[in-house]
């Protein structure tokens, strides 16, 4: 397959090929992060309020397969601008081999401290149980996920969006069909409860390395995991890492600041945990799809910089950051006409939909300025400028938001934590801009 595309067709129907399949999955993706929490929920809020708090740990597994996949394409898509097949093979087949390592150290150490790292958000011995049924499942697939995650960025890498779309689509789509089936045990299945959703969760990652296999079998990528290229490359991986921890601490973050919320909210009630993660499953509805134009991004920022066609890579900024601002827009409106109605999915404590309903708000004030930040990490990462990106999520998951949380929690209550989120957006829109034009000029 030829990949001089990349450089060569119009930025806007490049970036819209590119982008829009990455956005349909990720709309789909998110369909099933609401719809896995709607069924847990209807076993109990219990049930939601385990889910929540596995989700951090949950995040940080998924931010390290995410994060060094975004490694992997960055170095693949970038040896192949600059004419380098044989390296380009190299970054595909060490990052492989250390994605498998990856996933298995990651099985091992969550399922390990799972049990203490519950027991200090809440003495819920019924809440804890269900937490470590779920999160033992799940962890259990932690190489799958890290395989399943290198492939979608192998693909990404050499523009076959497509396939990461319909593999993403075979696995969201089963475990939404499964989620009811092992839940509730309909037909033959058997009821497993939250322990189902968790099975759901892993069969779906599995057929999603299936629809990859089928593909990179019978229709070839010109980049292939090959023993040729497995020699030893202290540089390969060194670049690998470069790009690739950077971009899983700006993963991880997330993960530190919902635990340190959590901390901060369930001194005042418990109801509060479940507010945050209700949230943090409805912005995926947003922050997903403006990732899947950012994933659509990566790669031909990445191709175009080791062209060094800078035009081109500043225009697909641009195109990629006025998309991303549509979307943003788009969810700032939903959540101020509809933030109760969103709340009522989830739980029917009218305490807690009014308490939501109020958090949604206050929050959505800061959607559209996130634009800003999102964007520009994504092409920090495409650029290969992992310690950009880590800057700048530092200041958006660390550096403001924490502080600012727990200083105005104190005069406003939980309120404080709620608009502690827009704060943080417009400092972080200010750094980021001022990182993007330092990069560009010394590139």
């Amino acid at each position: 397959m030829n990949d001089t595309f990349m450089k060569e067709k119009p930025v806007g129907p490049l970036l819209a090929s590119m982008a829009l399949p990455m956005v349909f999955s990720m709309l789909v993706n998110s369909l099933y992060n609401i719809v896995d929490s709607f069924f847990v929920a209807q076993i109990s809020e219990q049930a939601m309020t385990a889910l929540s708090l596995v989700y951090p740990v949950q995040n940080m597994i998924n931010a390290v397969a995410i994060g060094f996949g975004i490694g992997i394409n960055a170095r693949v898509s970038y040896h192949l601008g600059a004419g380098d097949k044989k390296m380009a093979d190299t970054a595909a087949t060490h990052g492989f081999l250390l994605s498998v390592i990856h996933g298995i150290l990651m099985t091992v150490i969550s399922i390990a401290v799972m049990p203490a790292f519950l027991r200090m958000y809440t003495q819920d011995e019924t809440v804890i149980r269900m937490g470590l049924e779920y999160s033992t499942i799940v962890f259990l697939f932690s190489t799958v996920i890290a395989i399943s995650l290198f492939f979608e960025k192998l693909f990404q890498a050499v523009g076959r969006m497509k396939v990461s779309m319909l593999a993403l689509l075979v696995g969201c789509i089963s475990n939404i069909i499964l989620d009811p089936f092992l839940i509730w045990g309909i037909g033959f299945f058997p009821k497993l409860g939250i322990r189902g959703a968790a099975l759901a969760t892993g069969i779906g990652q599995v057929l999603t390395i299936a629809v990859y296999m089928v593909f990179y079998i019978l229709k070839p990528i010109p980049v292939r995991v090959t023993p040729k290229a497995l020699k030893t490359s202290k540089v390969t991986d060194l670049s690998l890492y470069a790009i690739g921890v950077p971009a899983i601490l700006n993963l991880a973050l997330p993960s530190f600041l919902i635990s340190f919320l959590n901390s901060v909210l369930a001194a005042y009630s418990d109801s509060y945990v479940v507010i945050l993660g209700i949230y943090y499953k409805l912005q995926t509805f947003l922050y997903l799809p403006a990732n899947g134009i950012i994933q659509g991004m990566r790669p031909l920022i990445g191709y175009n910089f080791g062209a060094r066609e800078m035009k081109r890579v500043k225009k697909i900024f641009r195109l990629t950051l006025e998309s991303s601002c549509v979307i943003m827009l788009f969810g700032t409106v939903i959540c101020l006409l509809a933030s109760g109605q969103l709340m009522g999915l989830f739980t029917t404590t009218p305490e807690t939909i009014a308490a939501g309903s109020r958090a949604l708000k206050i929050i959505s004030a800061g959607f559209l300025v996130s634009a800003v930040s999102v964007t520009t990490s994504g092409a920090m990462e495409g650029l290969g400028k992992g310690t950009q990106s880590l800057v700048i999520s530092l200041f958006r998951y660390v550096v403001v938001i924490m502080p600012t949380a727990y200083l105005l929690s104190h005069f406003m209550g939980p309120d404080g934590v709620w608009n502690a989120f827009w704060i943080t957006e417009v400092f972080t829109a200010i750094v980021s801009v001022m990182i993007y034009h330092k990069t560009l000029k010394k590139a």
